[in-house]
């Protein structure tokens, strides 16, 4: 059975201090009735700090059960790569997941299919957990073509990765017009999207694989809407961006 995942994508939001506080003030509220798994993804200068504070409140409270993620990671384990992080950077800070392929990413940096696909390749060989997204512009969708480029982009990302490092894996479906926009894919559509992931998963590699992979939405999720988007069955969580940051949101969503 697949557990439910809510992932905090921080973005560049939250500075070491701020960061500190909002864990802080998480701990002293938190509630996971749920017992869905739970990360926060904190900007690199802070990733060590929320580490030792998540720690240290775990310590408090056997309850306070959340994951360390990072928003990104370059492929090559060291070298002359001036701004870049590697997997082993992140292994040694107590990070498990890592966000790969982000639309932001694609958009803005120009991050293309094979450039991802080496970084889940070395987050994995390095026992990183990729949370790999995928998701269609709006002028793609307009034309029609949203389901054939998103799975072109999952067929891409995941090239020569086995049945067996499916089970690191984590696919997170952001359409990029939803995202940041407060545009939100109906649960419908979200949900047929997420389906139609899940039949390329199986038809890469076989009915099992696609049963046990996670599959998250994202895209202006918020407490308003985050119980319809999770009663999709193909759905099993969300990749949230500003409402992970409002820690009344975040609780909210851990708790939908």
């Amino acid at each position: 059975m697949r557990k439910p995942f809510i992932a905090g994508n921080w973005k560049m939001n939250l500075n070491h201090n701020e960061a500190l506080s909002f864990i802080k003030d998480l701990s002293l509220r938190f509630n996971n009735k749920n017992g869905i798994t739970i990360a926060v993804c904190p900007p690199f200068t802070s990733i060590r700090s929320v580490a030792l504070a998540i720690e240290d409140e775990k310590f408090k409270s056997k309850d306070f059960n959340i994951k360390i993620g990072a928003q990104n990671m370059y492929f090559e384990k060291s070298g002359a790569f001036t701004g870049e992080i590697s997997a082993d950077m992140l292994n040694t800070l107590g990070v498990e997941y890592v966000i790969i392929g982000h639309s932001e990413r694609r958009v803005i940096f120009k991050e293309d299919d094979e450039l991802i696909n080496k970084k889940i390749k070395a987050a994995l060989s390095n026992g990183l957990k990729p949370i790999f997204c995928v998701g269609e512009s709006l002028e793609t969708r307009e034309k029609g073509n949203a389901v054939e480029f998103t799975l072109n982009q999952v067929r891409a990302g995941l090239d020569l990765i086995s049945p067996d490092e499916m089970a690191q894996i984590t696919i997170a479906y952001e359409p990029i017009w939803a995202i940041g926009t407060g545009k939100t894919a109906t649960p419908e559509d979200a949900q047929q999207m997420c389906n139609s992931i899940r039949s390329k998963i199986e038809a890469l590699y076989e009915k099992n694989v696609a049963e046990n992979t996670v599959i998250q939405y994202g895209g202006s999720v918020k407490p308003s809407n985050i119980s319809e988007i999770m009663k999709m069955p193909d759905i099993d969580g969300a990749l949230v961006g500003g409402a992970s940051i409002k820690t009344d949101d975040f609780l909210a969503l851990i708790n939908y």
